[in-house]
């Protein structure tokens, strides 16, 4: 024998490695070694003892079969087992001989690494599983699933024979001393087999992906409590989370991955539906020609107009015809059927689980019937009791590990539905034909994102209660039936009537949830005006009036929210009686039917267990039906979007023809399928290298010949030959969210010389040393702070590098400055520019360029009308001979007086915001010069949000440059609150729902909870009634009275907690009210200062997200803490009540709870805080590559952007997964606390047996087994209280910025001030923000009464900054402003501005009335109203309005042209009629005639007034009185228009720059 094993263990163990010659040889871990150990000892005692068999069998009497079979199926098990040892989880690898597996999973076994040709001199089984055991080696996870389990069964089987021997060797000698040593030898090797089994063997290349995610490598224990994620928790515990800490994803759960097993299952189902699509279709055009040969046409006509209608539309058959708005037909019912092929494994595996979880569920009741039946028979063993606690433990605890697993597997699927509806979403924008996308706008397709596929999500995560309820619901029916017998239905009967109930109520609910958001919206409207026109509310002092209306929206908003809490609470108290109501039906139902019935313990409790069972899922199935429904019309939406239309690209050609970059052969296009050709017959030639302009007037399709040739529009018939690859600068620039570096490269390599090259061609090197950090300067969405020439400048420079062979050129010249646009030509489109090799088409309107094209096409309508040279078509004299008379005149002015004019009004229009260059630098270099004024041209097409980050000059940025760093960075990053909420918040709310309340909400959750105790303690001595009179007739009064006080106790319970939320709520509502009245009055009071660092959407953000919260979420988190927090007291005293030593045992656990509790919630906090930061850049990037898709397509990007897009979604991915794990950790955590009660419970009722009722047993141990989900609730619910809390937080914070000063104070201006109007500056200075510098610099002047006063200078001379001075809305520096006798610093903010009047440069108007909008307070008749209207030049048009004065006027006031807008700010200040007018003038909004007609108003209304006008035309301040020059903060000229023409100073060079040489020409 040893012989034999020595030849065993030598040669073939160590032969075997040399089979598997392919792969490399793994190394030998200690685990593989020990288990190796292990499992070859166990063998020897199972040889060890058939050998002892054998020699006792040659003995006289013959030994029973089974003394041989038991040790040789060990000895084969257990070499398998050694085998096994290292095998790949959750494969059923080990074809066991004891029947853990079925012959299949042997014969997969086979087919596997390990089957190789079998060897002939060992018996077949020990080497097939010495052959996989070593495979196993080369597995990334060595630990078997199977194995695990084995050694759990191995261990239980042996208890019996263990404690049976143990037993008899206590009592007698032992008889057979081999067989008892062997036994407990091999007990002991399987039990540390078993405890090795529970630690992962991770071979050396695994360990490098276990840093990055344990998870893979985790062994069976560690992947089933989820012990993997603890490390996190722990990190999360001691510093908030980033995003780099979260653990990335596994590779099956990447975007990709999922996605790619998405897109194959949608492209099958979605072809089918087309299919299914086309027969709709077809049907539906048969029915229509019947009918129309119903009509009366004879059989010719009719077939005539068949093939007319087959005609047209099979063009859009042929690429599915699917469009996508609502009327159109698309593909219908795949995407659930695509959607569950993908993730059917996962759909499985979760009903398995939850199969498992549904059985184990109805066992706990059965197990507390039996230990009631236990503790009730003095007779029975002590055995019994003990096994029945010990199965309630393990009951609950393998619940618990099946119900996480289902979990866990349910958010998974949640989120890779989202993940790969995102995915499809995005691959869609990029292959949608330009048709289909007009038929939904980014924000619906970002909703299709956002809102759509999260529903899926939530769906996803409770799809399975559609079976699983139904089926909870009939067990527990079924297992209720055998204990009650027919008076179940009683119950069951108010179950179903309170559905209707809450229907009802629900339905109610919706109806004041749908006006109240009506009411928000109005609310945040309203809200979103005054932070965009604060600056007028505050130059016009009308805080008051916008406060108070938003106070009376806030006041309707939040009396519907008082209604809508009335309705919860009833709903609350209906479903809380719920539970006592039945019981009480069907008990009271039970005893009375007849008297026989008597109550017992048994019955009682095990109902009480079952009806709790029942509660979960008669809740959730409406839920779920809802949600279903919801879900259906997102399906309905995805569905069209994801059916629609793609791109047809098959007109574009990619041929060789020499000789030819570009042909146009016949080429008839049109946007639409059936819509008119915008390109007609268009037949063109470009050779290769030469330039192309393409000319025509506006509308001619210059645009749409550009679309065409990038693939963007329907072919109608002909095609297009490209020969090469396209670059494309696009008519308005496309930046993305990145620097301004990687805006240019678009995803190139960089090649440094060629970058610096392409920058100094496209006159980008000046932008550079003004932006921030040069070319490292982040560029905001859409370019925002980029002027539009510079964005276009950046768009060719992308083009340029890009290094393509053909560039399309959709005018880029046209937002660019006449200097600007002549170096670009030169030094990158013209014939010496960069791209002189290249084949370049120009569309342009810019003539000054056409002598020096090789070709130029003239389009109108559509079609080409002509082309050839520059000379040829002047000479033809066709249209575009005309084209250059009606253009050339113009453009020869504009070159003229582009030098003059726009020196001054070029960038002057963006008032102190803009970037001139100072005078000092010195014209070196015509594009410097110009750079900064070549948006003005074009400046009304961009946005005029030029960011304020280049407030200081160039000259400033010069002198001092750290300045300009700290100036960079306008607008502060917003704080992320971390770590723990402070109590003062808690207090702070609660404070605000007033301490009384607090009081009383808290005394009556008490007395509902004593009720609760009182109710079930009587239904314990109600029970023990069945003892008492187990002989004798049950008295009828005593019957009575037990139902008479069960109800009444019931019914105080849910008195109680009515009271609770009633108060609750009304706290709530002050809390909301005074809170947001708070918020709101503080915000008004704040300084303009802080409107300028701070981006409004997040003071907007404050009045929407976090309004909401204080007003709905916080209050029902309270309300749920509260009743968790009170129900696991409660639960805890009646257990103590039975047994009174369970108070040992809740003091340790407490403690555990404790602890999970403090790491698992700055864990998760931090998380959600991940989750909703990484989900915004989703859509953003969405966002920004949905406007720019024809770039993107032109270019051929798009597998770049999918990929960024996965990169972006996986980030976010990661983060949703680390919180979906740490609530799966948490919840295994709590619920083996719960287990544990249920366990301690139920032994020390066993112990205890003697002194106890079987009602209290009862009683401890269903209330035990309730406890479970309540704990776990409490941590889910104080999570989410600190979560919401932290909007307290949020607004305390607003409410506690430094304000202004004060509105009012005890110094009033004499009534009728300022009388005369004089202005007096003494040495005033002013900074904008006290770290920057002076912006003026110690002023001093004197403004008579009634005197007209141009203030004029460069941009950031501190023109409008004097204005601000005069409002106070800037507090001085130094110095003082006195008006009229009266320092302006002593006097209230709103008795200056209200005697002060402005027509500001932006004509701000709000929504509501026109009235509102010229007299917020009501101060004025309608008579003087309508006098100011005519004073305006409105009165007319105001008296064709069907409403007049009472008209409405829109958003931003969209419904009035932007002429009318300045004229109603005109009205504004003539009204006012004050003493001091100050014009800050914008040119810029207005024509000229209403200029002339608001200038004229001026003069002739305001003659005994004194005016300041800020001028940004030299024009309209000529006939001033005097003239102030204003230079960097400085006065350097002050008198009167004629004076400062003679000095030859800075006025007079300005004059001359705008052509004025005498004070005679101004003309308007």
């Amino acid at each position: 024998m040893p012989a034999a094993l020595e030849e065993f263990c030598g040669s073939i163990f160590w032969l075997l490695p040399m089979w598997k010659s392919k792969s490399k040889k793994s190394p030998l871990t200690k685990f593989y070694i020990i288990k190796q150990v292990l499992a070859m000892l166990l063998l020897l005692t199972a040889v060890a003892e058939l050998v002892l068999t054998i020699v006792e069998g040659t003995g006289q009497d013959p030994l029973p079969a089974v003394m041989y079979t038991n040790p040789s199926l060990y000895i084969v098990t257990w070499v398998r087992v050694s085998g096994t040892a290292c095998q790949v989880t959750g494969k059923d690898h080990v074809c066991q001989c004891l029947g853990t597996c079925t012959p299949k999973a042997c014969l997969r076994d086979r087919a596997g690494p390990a089957a190789l040709p079998e060897p002939q001199w060992c018996s077949f089984s020990q080497i097939l599983v010495l052959l996989i055991h070593d495979a196993r080696r080369f597995c990334l996870c060595r630990d078997s699933v199977v194995l695990f389990c084995f050694w759990i069964l191995s261990l239980l089987s042996g208890i019996l024979p263990f404690q049976s021997l143990v037993r008899r060797a206590l009592q007698d000698p032992i008889s057979d001393v081999p067989r008892f040593v062997l036994f407990f030898i091999s007990y002991g090797l399987q039990l540390l087999l078993f405890l090795v089994s529970g630690f992962s063997d991770i071979s050396p290349e695994a360990k490098e992906m276990a840093k990055k995610n344990p998870e893979v490598t985790a062994s069976i224990l560690s992947t089933v409590t989820f012990e993997w994620y603890s490390r996190i928790v722990y990190k999360g515990y001691r510093k908030p989370l980033e995003v780099e800490d979260v653990w990335e994803l596994r590779d099956k759960d990447r975007t990709q991955s999922i996605y790619a097993i998405f897109e194959k299952n949608m492209k099958t189902a979605l072809r089918k539906a087309q299919a299914e699509l086309e027969k709709r279709k077809r049907k539906k055009r048969r029915q229509e020609c019947d009918t129309e040969h119903m009509n009366g046409m004879s059989k010719a006509q009719s077939q005539d107009i068949l093939v007319l209608e087959e005609k047209q539309p099979k063009k859009k058959k042929k690429k599915g015809g699917k469009g996508d708005s609502s009327h159109k037909d698309y593909p219908k019912k795949w995407l659930m059927k695509t959607l569950f092929k993908a993730f059917l494994p996962n759909l499985a595996l979760a009903v398995a689980f939850k199969l498992v979880h549904d059985g184990l569920v109805f066992v706990s009741p059965q197990l507390l019937k039996l230990l009631i039946a236990f503790v009730s028979d003095m007779e029975a063993f002590a055995w019994q009791g003990y096994l029945y606690s010990i199965l309630l433990f393990l009951t609950a605890l393998l619940q618990s590990l099946c119900l996480q697993q289902y979990f866990n597997l349910c958010f998974q699927l949640g989120i890779n539905v989202r993940a790969s509806l995102i995915a499809a979403i995005y691959k869609k924008a990029l292959t949608m034909s330009s048709a289909t996308r007009k038929e939904s706008t980014v924000g619906e397709t970002v909703n299709l994102m956002s809102a759509d596929a999260q529903r899926f999500m939530d769906m996803a995560n409770f799809v399975h209660q559609l079976w699983s309820a139904p089926l909870q619901i009939i067990l527990s029916i079924i297992f209720l039936w055998a204990e009650l017998g027919p008076s179940v239905l009683a119950g069951i009967a108010v179950m179903v009537l309170l559905i209707p109930i809450n229907g009802f109520l629900v339905n109610k609910s919706k109806v004041i949830q749908v006006r109240n958001m009506k009411n928000k919206d109005e609310r945040m409207k309203i809200m979103g005006e005054v932070l965009s026109g604060i600056k007028i509310l505050k130059l016009f002092a009308w805080e008051p009036s916008f406060e108070k209306r938003i106070n009376e929206i806030r006041t309707c908003e939040l009396k519907d929210l008082l209604k809508f809490s009335y309705l919860q609470s009833i709903s609350i108290f209906v479903f809380s009686c719920a539970p006592f109501l039945v019981s009480l039906a069907s008990f009271a139902v039970y005893v009375l039917v007849d008297e026989n019935n008597v109550l017992d313990a048994q019955k009682a409790f095990t109902s009480i267990s079952l009806f709790n069972v029942l509660r979960f899922p008669m809740a959730m199935l409406p839920l779920v039906l809802s949600s279903m429904v919801q879900t259906n019309v997102s399906k309905e939406r995805l569905e069209r979007y994801l059916g629609g239309e793609d791109l047809d690209t098959s007109a574009i050609h990619h041929d060789f023809i020499p000789g030819s970059a570009v042909r146009f052969s016949e080429a008839t296009f049109a946007w639409e399928q059936d819509g008119n050709a915008v390109i007609k017959d268009v037949t063109l030639d470009i050779k290769p290298g030469s330039l192309v302009a393409v000319v025509g007037a506006v509308g001619s399709g210059k645009s749409s010949l550009v679309s065409a040739m990038l693939g963007e529009m329907e072919n109608i018939k002909g095609h297009i030959n490209i020969q090469g690859s396209l670059a494309y600068v696009p008519q308005q620039a496309w930046i993305q969210n990145a620097t301004l570096k990687d805006n240019i490269l678009f995803g190139s390599e960089l090649d440094e010389a060629r970058y610096q090259k392409v920058i100094k061609a496209c006159a980008l090197l000046p932008d550079l040393e003004l932006l921030p950090a040069g070319d490292q300067t982040e560029i905001g969405e859409k370019g925002i702070n980029l002027s539009g020439g510079q964005k276009q400048r950046v768009s060719l420079a992308r083009a340029v590098y890009n290094d393509a062979d053909i560039y399309i050129l959709d005018d880029p010249l046209s937002a660019v400055d006449a200097h600007v646009g002549r170096h670009l030509f030169e030094h990158v489109l013209g014939p010496k520019g960069l791209l002189q090799k290249k084949t370049r088409i120009l569309v342009t309107h810019s003539i000054s360029f056409l002598p020096q094209v090789d070709n130029i096409v003239v389009l109108v309508a559509g079609a080409v009308s002509e082309h050839g040279s520059y000379s040829t078509l002047l000479a033809n004299g066709g249209a575009f001979a005309q084209f250059l008379n009606s253009y050339g005149s113009q453009e020869e002015d504009a070159a003229d007086e582009t030098n003059a004019d726009i020196a001054l009004s070029g960038v002057e229009e963006q008032g102190d915001e803009g970037m001139e260059p100072c005078v000092e630098e010195g014209p070196d270099d015509v594009v410097t010069m110009t750079l900064k004024r070549e948006a003005s041209i074009h400046r009304r097409d961009f946005s005029r949000s030029i960011s304020t980050q280049s407030t200081t000059s160039v000259k400033k940025a010069q002198e001092e440059p750290i300045e300009k760093i700290k100036g960079q960075k306008l607008i502060e990053k917003e704080a992320v609150e971390t770590g723990k909420v402070k109590f003062s918040m808690y207090l702070r709310y609660l404070r605000a729902v007033g301490l009384g309340f607090s009081f009383w909400v808290t005394m009556a959750y008490v007395g509902q909870y004593v009720a609760y105790v009182g109710t079930n303690l009587w239904l314990s001595a109600w029970t023990d009634d069945a003892e008492r009179y187990q002989n004798e007739t049950y008295p009828v009064q005593q019957r009575d009275l037990r139902i008479g006080v069960f109800g009444a106790l019931g019914v105080s319970q849910a008195l109680f907690l009515l009271l609770a939320t009633i108060l609750s709520s009304h706290g709530a509502m002050r809390a909301s009210r005074i809170m947001h009245e708070q918020l709101l009055s503080n915000i008004l009071h704040v300084p303009m200062s802080f409107f300028d660092t701070t981006p409004t959407g997040r003071i907007v953000n404050r009045f929407a997200k976090d309004i909401f919260t204080v007003d709905e979420t916080i209050p029902m988190s309270f309300r749920s803490w509260l009743n968790c927090f009170m129900g696991i007291i409660s639960t805890l005293v009646m257990i103590i009540l039975a047994t009174p030593f369970f108070a040992i045992v809740i003091v340790p656990l407490g403690i555990f709870y404790y602890f999970v509790l403090r790491f698992y919630i700055s864990t998760s906090r931090q998380l959600r805080r991940l989750d909703s930061v990484t989900r915004s850049p989703i859509y953003s990037h969405f966002g920004e590559t949905v406007s720019g898709l024809s770039v993107i397509r032109a270019y051929g990007h798009q597998q770049r952007f999918l990929q960024q897009n996965e990169k972006t979604m996986d980030i976010n991915q990661k983060c949703v997964y680390s919180w979906i794990v740490s609530n799966r950790w948490l919840a295994i955590r709590l619920e083996f606390v719960g287990s544990l009660v249920v366990f301690f419970s139920a032994l020390l009722a066993v112990i205890s047996k003697q002194t106890l009722e079987g009602g209290l047993v009862g009683l401890s141990i269903s209330s035990a087994l309730n406890v479970t989900q309540t704990l776990n609730w409490l941590v889910r619910v104080s999570s989410e209280l600190e979560t919401n809390i932290v909007a307290v937080e949020r607004v305390h914070e607003y409410t506690k910025v430094k304000r202004e000063a004060p509105w009012v104070t005890e110094k009033r201006p004499p009534h009728g001030w300022p009388s005369k109007g004089e202005i007096q500056f003494v040495d005033y200075k002013v900074r904008y923000r006290p770290e920057l510098e002076l912006v003026l610099h110690g002023i001093t002047c004197n403004i008579e009464s009634t005197e007209k006063v141009g203030v004029v200078g460069r941009t950031g001379a501190g023109k409008s900054s004097l204005t601000n001075c005069l409002f106070r809305v800037l507090e001085a520096a130094g110095g003082k402003i006195i008006i009229d006798g009266l320092d302006i610093a002593t006097i209230g903010l709103h008795d200056l501005r209200q005697n002060l009047t402005i027509i500001p440069q932006d004509p701000v108007l709000f929504t509501g009335t026109l009235r509102m909008n010229l007299d917020p307070f009501d101060q004025y008749t309608d008579e003087e109203v309508w006098k100011a209207l005519e004073l305006a030049h409105l009165k007319t048009y105001v008296q064709e309005l069907p409403e007049r004065l009472q008209h409405i006027v829109s958003e931003g006031g969209e419904n009035l042209s932007v002429g009318q807008r300045q004229l109603v700010c005109l009205a504004r200040a003539l009204l006012r009629k004050a003493k001091i007018l100050i014009l800050d003038e914008a040119t810029a909004a207005v024509d000229l005639e209403t200029d002339h007609l608001i200038q004229t108003t001026i003069r002739s209304a305001f003659a005994d007034c004194t005016v300041l006008t800020i001028a940004h035309r030299l024009h309209t301040i000529m006939d001033s009185n005097r003239v102030m020059v204003m230079h960097a903060g400085k006065i350097v000229e002050y008198d009167s228009p004629e004076k400062l023409l003679q000095m030859q100073g800075a006025f007079s060079a300005m004059a001359k720059d705008a052509g004025i040489t005498n004070t005679e020409t101004t003309t308007l």
